[in-house]
């Protein structure tokens, strides 16, 4: 599907187009073989709760929006934690959370771009042209859907390739 362009609009957010595709199934726990079966999300929320980022009203998982060819880089996102011990599996992880809006179908939907750190991650890190965003429900939404996707400059850099 084609993409839009990277463009600014004038309140600081930038855009770029995406589309929506299969992730590893392991933030939601519908991944084969995933040690987790009700999804990390849903096990790391109370930890994210716990430092002052409620994300009871969102899906457990994450809707998967690749940009490329774009890539992202954090800047100064809006939540930081770092050393969250949210499970006996491996160690402690660090997790950025930088806000974004999902526009599908007309509709505007305001979630979070969820980043774990990939230098405390044993697996399942991302490529630099995939947004992981936890979002509420989206109703009709699908892989191969192409969305929109704003983000504060000054949080995340998308560089265009």
């Amino acid at each position: 599907m084609a993409q839009t362009p990277i463009a600014i609009n004038d309140d600081h957010w930038k855009i770029v187009g995406g589309v929506v595709v299969r992730g590893y199934g392991v933030a939601s726990g519908q991944g084969a073989g995933n040690p987790y079966p009700d999804g990390t999300i849903a096990l790391q929320k109370p930890f994210f709760a716990a430092r002052g980022l409620d994300l009871a009203a969102y899906m457990a998982g994450t809707l998967n929006i690749s940009i490329a060819p774009a890539t992202f880089q954090l800047l100064q996102p809006a939540y930081l934690f770092r050393r969250v011990a949210w499970t006996t599996l491996h160690q402690p992880e660090d997790f950025s959370f930088a806000r974004c809006r999902l526009t599908f179908s007309a509709t505007r939907y305001d979630g979070w771009v969820y980043y774990p750190h990939p230098e405390t991650k044993e697996r399942h890190v991302q490529q630099p042209s995939m947004l992981e965003l936890i979002m509420p429900f989206v109703p009709k939404i699908g892989y191969g859907d192409a969305v929109q996707i704003a983000v504060p400059t000054n949080e995340i850099l998308l560089v265009d390739q």
